[in-house]
């Protein structure tokens, strides 16, 4: 019996390729894509982080699918992400926003991404990047569950270290970054690795943070 033949493991499917994949990927080939190539794997790139962040608190309340698909709206909407352009955004560009049916229009979360784009250029000043500042909050790994089934990753929607840089992330001004979206963030950008076992992306994704030099020095 092949591998597409054979039951998966709880909260996998297995797919066209005979590969098996978390479950949740299954609504679009986008949303596989992205499970393959993007969801927790590493990344130190601060537009990038910055993207992530910000489209976490858009999600808030939404599916990421949804989020996903409009992604590239965002993407023109908020000058690509670039904080130091955002940062520069006034009343026009929140009204020219507003009026954009490409992306997510409600006004709070849209003033909160300019807010945090201010914020994080005076992050950067302090740790120099906002790389070096997220990965300050990796979980020790032997503080991770040894095996990521369907009912772990289902209780996983804060840790303590996603609690402890909401508490740090608000008290420097940032606003839509709750332990929750900030433990999607953790999981959008490699901090914890929440793929399930038998996942044929898990292993990929932890050996590229093996790879990966320590984003802290």
């Amino acid at each position: 019996m092949s591998r597409a033949d054979a039951a998966p493991p709880e909260g996998l499917l297995a797919g066209e390729d005979g590969a098996w994949r978390c479950r949740w990927c299954a609504a679009s080939p986008a949303y596989r894509h992205y499970h393959d190539h993007e969801w927790g794997f590493p990344v130190t790139d601060e537009r990038r982080l910055f993207e992530k962040i910000c489209l976490e608190g858009f999600q808030s309340g939404l599916s990421w699918l949804t989020i996903l698909n409009k992604r590239e709206a965002f993407r023109a909407g908020f000058a690509n992400f670039e904080a130091e352009r955002m940062a520069r955004f006034g009343e026009k560009d929140v009204a020219r926003l507003l009026g954009d049916a490409g992306i997510v229009r409600h006004r709070g979360k849209i003033e909160s991404a300019i807010n945090n784009a201010r914020q994080v250029l005076k992050l950067r000043e302090e740790f120099g990047s906002l790389a070096r500042y997220a990965w300050g909050f990796e979980p020790d790994r032997a503080s991770r569950p040894k095996r990521m089934t369907l009912a772990a990753l289902q209780a996983a929607t804060t840790s303590p270290e996603s609690v402890a840089m909401s508490k740090d992330l608000k008290k420097r001004g940032w606003s839509f970054v709750g332990p929750t979206t900030v433990y999607a963030f953790m999981q959008a950008m490699g901090l914890v690795n929440d793929h399930l076992d038998g996942c044929h992306v898990r292993q990929r994704a932890l050996d590229e943070r093996a790879r990966l030099a320590d984003p802290t020095a």
